[in-house]
């Protein structure tokens, strides 16, 4: 009597492909719900903030809220264009946008290479960590006036604050980013070689970067706060913080709220240019 014969290889095949197919549809299928989950993510987070804008139109024009002091956002738009085309609002947009990026843009710099140096190397850590940690909380707004004795109402002192104030955020975020870094990873990283300059480029840099860029989000909004603060003063004549400040002085609340408005907008903007910058950087923690 002859053996049972064996299962033919191509039945094996049929099979593995009829898997391979499920998985490929299944990831498609998820793909899909990932996909819609986003797009209500998206019209949730645009549709939010018209409505309130449509309710407070409606609270505005109704007597709700007192149009005195909370004008309808279609006059603040009006006032907004009126200011665009005559040039004021840009005479006040521009200043407080040099003094945040190149105040803002170096102190990070600084703050983000200190921070390497000091998560890095022990001693200097433990010769700044106590000075820079008692620096840190000082308001630095309480500073300002110290700056303008030095240097005079000009530029200088309002980017200094600025500086100042992103640069210890930076700092103290590099630093917890190092000191954070998985102890595996330098082991392995020693395992394969990486000394001096190639384990910092290919194991402490990469590991630090996601608290570098959590410590520019904070320091961005917190810049803003500063730059919007320094421009209250008398010493400044220009900035949206000056526009916001004058218009209160003068009743003009149209004024005040576009200026509120543009300094949240840059807020925003570039807070969202930095998580695009940190997508493309750091495309592992997608």
């Amino acid at each position: 009597m002859s053996a049972p014969a064996a299962p033919s290889a191509p039945h094996v095949g049929a099979g593995a492909s009829t898997r391979a197919e499920r998985t490929i549809e299944a990831a498609r299928v998820l793909r899909r719900q990932e996909n819609r989950r986003r797009a209500f993510y998206l019209a949730l987070s645009i549709a939010t903030p018209i409505v309130l804008v449509l309710l407070w139109e409606l609270c505005s024009r109704t007597e709700i809220l007192d149009s005195r002091f909370f004008p309808p956002p279609s006059e603040i738009a009006a006032t907004a264009v009126g200011m665009a085309g005559d040039g004021e609002l840009w005479t006040h947009t521009w200043p407080t946008l040099m003094r945040l990026l190149i105040g803002g843009g170096l102190g990070a710099i600084c703050g983000v290479a200190v921070g390497l140096l000091m998560g890095t190397f022990r001693p200097l850590n433990a010769a700044f960590g106590p000075l820079f940690a008692a620096l840190y909380p000082l308001p630095k707004i309480a500073i300002f006036p110290i700056l303008l004795m030095i240097f005079g109402p000009t530029e200088l002192p309002k980017m200094i604050a600025v500086f100042i104030t992103t640069f210890f955020v930076m700092q103290i975020s590099t630093v917890a980013g190092v000191r954070a870094i998985d102890s595996k990873l330098l082991e392995a990283g020693a395992a394969y070689g990486a000394r001096g300059l190639d384990r910092f480029r290919f194991v402490v840099l990469p590991g630090s970067l996601p608290f570098i860029f959590s410590g520019l989000r904070t320091a961005t909004g917190t810049a803003v706060v500063v730059v919007t603060a320094v421009e209250f003063t008398g010493a400044s004549t220009t900035g949206l913080g000056y526009l916001i400040w004058n218009s209160w002085q003068l009743f003009m609340p149209e004024k005040m709220y576009v200026g509120l408005v543009v300094i949240g907008l840059i807020g925003a903007v570039l807070t969202w240019l930095l998580g695009g910058f940190e997508k493309l950087v750091l495309p592992w923690r997608r």
